[in-house]
């Protein structure tokens, strides 16, 4: 009797794949934006001769959100731009002869 031939793997589905894409890159991207608020915060400390708390959690929140949210929306144009998405809202084809 002939063994079944196996069945191949389902292909994962587009949007789990851009969602975990996008996931992976904004977690680097929060690592970042930590790194560049505990540099901020440092180059104002060693501006300043006093230490105002109010100062430094304001410089934090201030650069890291900055980065963080620079991140999000570059990181959206790209997954949009690499899903084919653009190509589809203007109404052209990859495969139509550019003049």
């Amino acid at each position: 009797m002939p063994s079944p031939s196996p069945r191949p793997d389902p292909l994962p589905s587009l949007r789990h794949s851009m969602l975990s894409r996008f996931r992976r890159m904004m977690t680097w991207m929060a690592l970042l934006s930590v790194v560049v608020a505990a540099i901020a915060v440092l180059l104002v400390a060693a501006g300043d001769e006093g230490f105002h708390l109010h100062m430094m959690v304001a410089t934090a929140l201030g650069a890291g959100l900055t980065v963080l949210l620079a991140g999000a929306l570059m990181t959206l144009a790209f997954l949009s731009s690499s899903s084919g998405h653009d190509d589809a809202a203007t109404g052209r084809s990859t495969d139509e002869d550019e003049p």
